[in-house]
Formats: structure tokens, C-alpha cells, sequence
């Protein structure tokens, strides 16, 4: 990490095009072409799912997918509105409105670039997986319980937001359920699941619109009494114009109000778009530049809401239908968002007559996707700190809201971390003897004897704030008398905070107070350059600061001697 030096975006497309040929041109038109394919119905399926009509997950689908491929640090990367934010753009949109989600995205686009030009692009990888797999089995249960309405056909107008009271009212209506309507849902999952088994590159999904729009359409005309509802009964026609840029306000309330949600929005980008391209590395060999990735997505983040679009992020399963049809760079992500842009002028109005339980059939295959509940169960036979992380954050996403799930998911998984770095943080005190080669590889030992007066506290791990606390009370119940030297020994300590300088100065001046010299052992070139700027080895003095334990040791016991000799006299 280097939040420091020149802003690193270098978009893959740029330095593609230098060595571009007709060849790779072919391979990215027909990759470009069955990505578009595949996206079309997912596209349409993420936009009604999360509160907007499918025009707007198209137009987000076409510019956002544009600009992932144009500025992103991933040659085959494919950007789009994708499953994880369903949840938190329809909560945005029930609590603030199209407005709010607009700000919120822009805001979200904003921290991503800023990730991106402060050189966290790495940092976002280390995120941990129970947290990931958390949010995401709780986003998929979310997505899951949001397509009921539409897969069985209870017509429900104002189903409530949160989970519980959503599956209360689906029980209490059970009764509206329509047959036809499950029918037309059941026969959707059987084509999107059958699919594969006969070929791995036809889209499940499509074939399933296409063949059950066929056939209701044709059923509607032929058999008295069949009607199901389509995305054309619940949205109208459907417009085929891009609409042009349009402005919203910024306040300051509605900029505190929604930077939560814009966070949520920016951490989800950044984790699936960085986990995308990783999956995309190990499959092609190629290195995403995860910097410009970042600020790549938060160019598209803060474009989109300007035409009505909603967040873009790098999806996983159009990425590897990408690469597995021969996509090698931005151009074929280029070309997909075109055959997006063609169906969305041209082919309008067959998309009006998709029945909705045929995109909730698609967005229930999403969902278990998306669940990863054989990762979930082989996690629940990982320590019970992991185990409780994944939990936690699960329940608040199902209960609460995805927001808090991050923000307490991150949380917990921190102070959990802080846990184990203390509890792996040793610090052994010595006396009278001193083995200076303990712990380390070496057959050669050199024992030391430590002169009476003399304590030596070795720490073991970095010194932060908590370990900091940890170590002043060792310090004092490991006291039976006053000593005359005190030897810190840091040579296994690999950084220090600020509150770990703190109270390494107020061990040194409490120390000089009762007269006790405090000498420094093995503090490596990073420490060392800490404690200089801090004014701590001015405090304990230069001679009192030494590279390793021996001169250290022999120091303390001149002093330790020449104590005893005056205190004698």
C-alpha cells in the first residue's frame, strides 16, 4: 500500500490498442456478441429487482458496461448491474427516493476513485471471506424472498421491505396463489437449470424468456382463461430513447444522510469488481492493475446516475462467459454493451411481453447462485471466531439492512483479529540469564547473564494499542523490586502505533523518575524510525538504544554494577 507518489491509472484498453490486430478483433466480436446475449435478461432481471424498470437496468447495463471496459484495470472485465445490490438500491429508492439513489451512486463512484488514486486497491482484497460470504448468502436469501410475489402470482401491490413481515404477509396469502403463473415459473427454473446439461454456452436464462415468452403469448390467444402477467402489464410500453443527462442537488443533509449507503455501495463495487478480476487472472494468467480497476468503476459509479442508471459493478459469471468464448480484451466488454444497445433500440417492445414469473424464476437461480452454501458449510467447521463473523453478518443483512451488516461485519472481524494478534502476542520477562539466540533458528546459543537489577521484557508481535496495555501490566506484576535497568527487547516487533509510543514514553519517564535507566534492544529500521520522529530515543538517549541484545545486556550490567558499587560506598 503507498498512499503517496503519481496516480496509477493506466487502463487496460489503452495499451491494447497498440498491438490490436483483425484476428483478436474476431474473437472479441464473437465473445462480445454472447456476453450481450447472456447479459440481456440479467440486465432486465437486476433492474426490476431493485425497484427501477428494466429500461434503467439496460441503459446501466450499455454506459456503465462501457466504462468499465474503457477505464478499467482488467482486459476482460464486464461491468454491470449485478445481484449483490438488489438490496441496498431498493432500500435506497423505498427510503429516498431515485433522487437519493443518484447521489448515493455518485458519492459511491467518488470513494472508489479515491481508493483507487490513494493506492488501495490491494487493501480491499483483505477484506475477510466470512464477512463476503455473509453479506452475499444474506443477499441471495433477500433476492430469493423479493421474487415470491412474482413467482406464484399473489399480486401483492405493497409488500413490506424488511424480511420477516415480507414472509408473514406471502403466508397469509397463500391463498391467492395463481397456477398458471407457478406453472409458467416452474418450467422457467427446469429450462434454466436443464440448459447446461446440453451445452455450457447456451444461456439458460435467455433460452428460458424465449421459449416461455413463445409460449404464453401463444397460450393467451388459445386457451380461455390463461393470463399471466408481463413486464409490459406492470411497466407500460417501454421508451427506446437513452435519456439525456440529467442533473440532481446536493446537500449537505442528504450527503450525510445517504454516505452510509454510498460506503456500502462503493465496498460492495470494490469487492466484486477486485474478486472478479482475480477469478479473471487465474483463468487468462493475465494481472489486473486493481488501482485503475478501482477508479474505472467509480468513473462508471459516477457517470450512470446522470442518465438514471443505477450501480455498476465487474460481474463474475458474464466475466467468465467472456473468457470462455474467446474475449481477450476491453474490446469484446466494448462490443457487448453495442449488441446491448442495438436490442435496447431496436427490440423493445418484444421484451414488454417476458412474463414477471419468468424473471423471478431467473433471478432464483441468481440467488442460489449467489448463496454459496456449500463455502457456507464447509466455513461452519472454521474457528468459532470466523464462524460467528459469517453469522452476524447473514442476520443483519436478512434483518436489517446491508449497511449495518458491512459496517458491524467489519467491525466484529476487527476486534476479533485484535484478539488473536494479543493473545499471539507474547511478552517474556528474564532475569539472571538470557539465551540471546531464544527463538530463532540459529544452533548456536549464546547464554547471557544478566546482572542483578537488571530485567529484560522481551515483546513478541507488533506493539499496538492493545498490546500496549497488555504490556504495561506485565511490566508491573512481574515488578518485585525496583530495578536499576530496564531492557526492552524489540527485535520481533515489526511495527508500533501511536498508542504504543505513548506508553513507551510514559514507561521511559516514569522509569527516569524513580531512577531507573531504560535501555532499547534490536528495534528495527521501521520502529526505530517511529521512535526517532517521536523524540523517544532523545528521551532514553542514543547510547541507550542498541542494535542487538549483547551490547544491550553488557550495558545494563555496567550500570546495574556501578549502582551496586555507589549504593556500597
Amino acid at each position: 500500500m503507498n498512499l503517496t507518489g503519481k496516480i496509477d491509472f493506466q487502463p487496460k484498453l489503452f495499451s491494447t490498442l497498440r498491438h490490436y490486430s483483425a484476428e483478436r478483433f474476431k474473437d472479441d466480436l464473437v465473445a462480445g456478441v454472447v456476453v450481450g446475449i447472456v447479459a440481456l435478461p440479467l440486465a432486465i432481471a437486476f433492474g426490476i429487482a431493485s425497484g427501477v424498470s428494466p429500461t434503467i437496468g439496460l441503459i446501466t447495463a450499455i454506459i456503465g458496461g462501457f466504462l468499465v471496459s474503457a477505464f478499467g484495470g482488467n482486459s476482460v472485465q464486464i461491468g454491470g448491474p449485478t445481484g449483490a445490490f438488489i438490496v441496498i438500491v431498493y432500500s435506497i429508492i423505498q427510503n429516498f427516493g431515485i433522487t437519493g439513489l443518484a447521489v448515493a451512486t455518485v458519492m459511491a463512484g467518488l470513494i472508489l476513485v479515491l481508493l483507487g488514486m490513494f493506492h488501495l486497491g490491494t487493501v480491499i482484497k483483505f477484506i475477510p471471506y466470512p464477512i463476503v460470504v455473509g453479506f452475499t448468502s444474506g443477499i441471495a436469501l433477500t433476492i430469493f424472498s423479493t421474487q415470491i410475489n412474482d413467482f406464484l402470482g399473489l399480486g401483492l401491490t405493497n409488500v413490506p421491505g424488511d424480511f420477516i413481515s415480507k414472509w408473514g404477509i406471502y403466508f397469509s396469502n397463500l391463498g391467492n396463489v395463481d397456477f398458471y403463473t407457478v406453472l409458467v415459473g416452474i418450467v422457467s427454473l427446469v429450462i434454466i437449470t436443464a440448459t447446461p446439461l446440453i451445452s455450457k454456452k447456451l444461456p439458460g436464462s435467455l433460452i428460458a424468456i424465449i421459449l416461455v415468452t413463445a409460449a404464453t403469448f401463444m397460450l393467451e390467444r388459445f386457451l380461455p382463461g390463461f393470463n399471466v402477467e408481463t413486464i409490459g402489464d406492470r411497466f407500460g410500453a417501454l421508451s427506446t430513447d437513452i435519456p439525456a443527462p440529467q442533473g440532481f442537488e446536493f446537500t449537505m443533509n442528504s450527503v450525510n444522510l445517504l454516505l452510509p449507503s454510498a460506503f456500502t455501495i462503493a465496498i460492495l463495487c470494490a469487492i466484486e469488481s477486485l474478486l472478479s478480476a482475480t477469478v479473471a487472472d487465474g483463468v487468462t494468467g493475465s494481472r489486473t492493475n486493481s488501482n485503475t480497476e478501482l477508479i474505472g468503476q467509480g468513473i462508471a459509479n459516477i457517470v450512470v446516475p446522470f442518465f438514471g442508471g443505477i450501480p455498476v459493478t465487474g460481474a463474475i459469471a458474464r466475466t467468465m462467459t467472456n473468457i470462455t468464448n474467446g474475449g481477450r480484451t476491453p474490446v469484446a466488454g466494448i462490443v457487448h454493451t453495442l449488441v446491448l444497445l442495438l436490442i435496447f433500440l431496436f427490440m423493445m417492445p418484444l421484451i414488454n411481453m417476458v412474463p414477471m414469473s419468468c424473471l423471478a424464476a431467473v433471478l432464483i437461480v441468481v440467488a442460489y447462485n449467489m448463496s454459496g452454501w456449500r463455502t457456507v458449510v464447509g466455513i461452519m467447521h472454521s474457528p468459532k471466531s470466523d464462524v460467528s463473523v459469517l453469522v452476524v453478518t447473514f442476520l443483519l443483512t436478512v434483518i436489517f439492512d446491508l449497511t449495518i451488516a458491512i459496517e458491524i461485519g467489519l467491525l466484529l472481524a476487527i476486534i476479533l483479529f485484535l484478539r488473536r494478534v494479543m493473545e499471539n502476542t507474547q511478552i517474556r520477562v528474564y532475569s539472571e540469564q538470557l539465551d540471546a539466540a531464544e527463538g530463532s533458528d540459529t544452533t548456536l546459543h549464546e547464554v547471557l547473564d544478566v546482572a542483578k537489577g537488571v530485567e529484560v521484557y522481551e515483546i513478541d508481535g507488533p506493539f499496538f494499542f492493545g498490546v500496549a496495555t497488555k504490556f504495561d501490566e506485565i511490566m508491573r506484576s512481574s515488578m518485585s523490586e525496583k530495578p536499576v535497568v530496564r531492557i526492552i527487547r524489540m527485535r520481533r516487533v515489526p511495527f508500533i502505533d501511536a498508542t504504543g509510543v505513548h506508553n513507551l514514553e510514559l514507561l521511559v519517564r516514569s522509569s527516569q523518575k524513580l531512577g531507573i535507566h531504560v535501555v532499547l534492544s534490536g528495534v528495527s529500521e521501521q520502529v526505530h524510525n517511529v521512535l526517532s520522529k517521536a523524540g523517544i530515543e532523545d528521551l532514553v538517549g542514543a547510547d541507550h538504544v542498541c542494535d542487538h541484545i549483547t551490547r544491550a545486556v553488557i550495558m545494563a550490567n555496567r550500570i546495574a554494577e556501578s549502582s551496586a558499587r555507589h549504593n556500597t560506598l
